[in-house]
């Protein structure tokens, strides 16, 4: 293991890098971090915030059914279906484009669509519910 130090903004830091040679493994963390001011663990802790929020976002779900999550952000250039239409797994719900590539967004499973989450233009980030399928 070796120690560096680092400037963050202005903001020196301590961090120790393990040296891997077998890429295959699992990857491991530290026991105990470096000590480091008191400041950057507030903003890794409303870093580990956003994240959550966006997965219990089935906003029209009464918990059953199965949610079409945002693979990576994007904006939503087409939605395919509306709510009620039936569709088979592989059927594309949606476009989706990121990094000015068109993505078809297919159904995970098949069902009758219960909620879209959202419309034409929309950005979306990863991980973000944007259909829900019954």
């Amino acid at each position: 293991m070796k120690k560096y130090r680092v400037l963050v903004n202005g903001q020196p830091y301590e961090v120790v890098v393990e040296e891997v040679k077998d890429t295959s493994g699992p990857v491991s963390s530290p026991q105990q971090a470096a000590p480091a001011p008191a400041a950057p663990a507030a903003p890794a802790a409303k870093a580990a915030a956003p994240q959550p929020a966006p997965a219990p976002s089935p906003a029209g779900g009464s918990g059953a059914g199965t949610s079409v999550p945002a693979p990576m952000p994007g904006s939503v250039l087409a939605i395919k279906v509306n709510v009620g239409d039936s569709v088979s797994e592989g059927d594309v719900l949606l476009i989706l484009e990121a990094m000015k590539m068109e993505n078809e967004i297919t159904s995970p499973a098949s069902g009758v669509i219960k909620a879209i989450n959202v419309s034409v233009g929309a950005t979306v980030n990863t991980g973000d519910t944007m259909i829900v399928i019954e």
